[in-house]
């Protein structure tokens, strides 16, 4: 019978079988015989492989092998694990190898990092993440609880920095790391801590990820007609909320995270890798007016800019005036849904005015009154009109925002 490919037990069996009938005759590897007996036992060996892999050796097993071979003590790994507290602990199984000990081991001592990571056909990451992602805020990062399942203190959180970090960009993959590839537009004129905004987008995807959305985005839902529906919802007392329901209900996520230190935002828009848009909220400014033009300027990035560049991404701290194109079209468009430029001409309303006409005004356009009392506010540059209609004080409650 002529070997053939084995593809079930019964195949299996019968091949073995052939393997010891050759055997016994012993025969010349060149001849007819030989060469079925050697292709019998490769067709085996490769079904062998598939079907009764061999487990990878444990990793500390596999170091004290490694030991062994080249006479070293516990003392010789400390330069790649560390500290001798630290051998203990690997050695008692009270520590895991993080990636940076791994590094070591592979490139010091020629240990497959498949066996050290516990996969087969395992290699290493590529180091970006580690490198982009050390000049991250790491000990604000650890506090505000960035690094799931991580409750140890920042020293620890450095010592096993690229596992935290793998673990925190994720799916969204290194090159998230690095702004030059994602067309960052930023609306600010005071100096941005880059890797600190960074950090704070994959918090914000990372957030936008872990949601549910009970539709898909289509490109071209947010149009004028459509925000201006969701004015509307301002001038009911849980607007915010309403809002964030509407938005869900279209595909669009809304995500409420403070600012990092050192940068100075409002808002932002991106998209994910699915191209679901997400606007991200910092409500670092407690009002209902700045909440309302905020979430507006930013879907206005999302109509006129993120349905055209899934790639870019928009950081405002909208206290600034708006220079380029982008952020004059988004301003322009935000303004007109929630208040229309022909009402607000019409209406005249100044620094002289009640609070009662604005409240009468807003009441007209099915708006909350923040809106107007804010926009008044903005124009004349005079944050000291209206304050009790501007809504002070109520939004990072109504979202459950602590900024503790």
């Amino acid at each position: 019978m002529k070997p053939k490919i084995i593809r079930n037990e019964a195949d299996y069996e019968a091949a073995l079988l052939q393997i010891d009938a050759l055997m016994e005759n012993d025969p010349e590897p060149t001849s007819a015989e030989g060469e079925d007996l050697e292709l019998l036992c490769l067709l085996v060996g490769r079904y062998e492989e598939e079907m009764y892999p061999m487990d990878l050796p444990d990793p500390v097993s596999a170091i004290k092998f490694r030991m062994e071979q080249q006479g070293l003590k516990k003392k010789d790994l400390i330069p790649y694990i560390g500290s001798a507290s630290k051998v203990s602990e690997i050695f008692s199984g009270q520590r895991t190898l993080s990636l940076a000990m791994i590094r070591n081991l592979v490139d010091g001592l020629g240990i497959p990092a498949e066996v050290l990571l516990k996969k087969p056909g395992a290699t290493l990451p590529a180091d970006t993440v580690l490198h982009q992602g050390r000049h991250f805020p790491i000990a604000e990062m650890v506090k505000r609880g960035w690094f799931p399942g991580f409750q140890g203190t920042i020293t620890e959180a450095k010592n096993h920095l690229e596992d935290l970090l793998n673990g925190f960009v994720g799916a969204l993959g290194p090159n998230t790391l690095i702004p030059a590839l994602n067309r960052q537009h930023i609306r600010n004129t005071s100096q941005q801590d880059e890797h600190a905004l960074t950090a704070w987008r994959i918090r914000v995807a990372n957030l936008a990820l872990s949601e549910s959305l009970p539709a898909a985005y289509q490109p071209g839902t947010v149009t004028i007609n459509f925000l201006q529906e969701l004015a509307h919802l301002s001038y009911l007392a849980t607007g915010p909320l309403l809002a964030k329901e509407f938005l869900n209900k279209s595909g669009i996520h809304v995500v409420c995270e403070p600012h990092l230190p050192k940068t100075h935002l409002d808002g932002a828009a991106l998209k994910l890798p699915s191209g679901s848009p997400v606007v991200a909220l910092t409500l670092r400014h407690d009002r209902l007016d700045n909440f309302w033009f905020t979430l507006f300027h930013e879907l206005a990035h999302v109509a006129l800019h993120l349905d055209q560049d899934a790639a870019g991404a928009f950081f405002d701290d909208l206290t600034e005036g708006g220079k380029d194109q982008c952020e004059k079209e988004a301003d322009r468009m935000a303004s007109e849904a929630l208040i229309p430029e022909a009402a607000w001409s019409e209406e005249q309303l100044t620094k002289h005015s009640l609070p009662s006409s604005i409240v009468k005004f807003a009441e007209k356009l099915r708006i909350s009154p923040a809106i107007p009392a804010g926009r008044l506010r903005f124009e004349l540059r005079d944050y000291k009109m209206f304050k009790h209609l501007i809504g002070q004080g109520k939004i990072r409650a109504m979202l459950g925002i602590n900024r503790d």
